[in-house]
């Protein structure tokens, strides 16, 4: 049974950090590509952040220089290094997970999907 649990999302002053992590478990195939969404309250679900099952990492412009995706394959773990984080980053952060040598900012691209982690920024 695949599964998909976040963490480490919490309340941040802007300008400060986080560090999402996303355990994965049971993908039997090493053909994963992951990614990262997040949705704020009204808005629609956005991509921040998508790595290919080779190692390929694409962002989102809103968060350019400031995220860095990652992944442990040895411990099936994804990570969201975020830094200098703005107001406008609070939202419900989601990962996200497809069998697939390749990622999308497609939300519908993905098979399965963490339960979320939120991350407050205040001013």
């Amino acid at each position: 049974q695949v599964r998909l649990v976040e963490s480490g999302g919490g309340s941040v002053q802007a300008g400060g950090s986080l560090r999402l992590s996303c355990a994965a478990s049971g993908y039997s195939s090493s053909t994963v590509s992951m990614g990262w969404f997040r949705q704020a309250p009204g808005k629609e679900r956005e991509a921040v952040a998508c790595v290919a099952s080779g190692g390929a990492t694409a962002y989102a412009d809103s968060v350019k220089g400031r995220f860095t995706i990652s992944r442990d394959g040895a411990k099936n773990t994804l990570y969201l290094q975020m830094n200098s984080l703005k107001p406008e980053d609070t939202a419900m952060y989601y990962c996200a997970a497809v069998r697939s040598t390749s990622c999308s900012f497609w939300y519908k691209f993905y098979d399965d999907w963490g339960q979320g982690t939120q991350v407050t920024v205040s001013s």
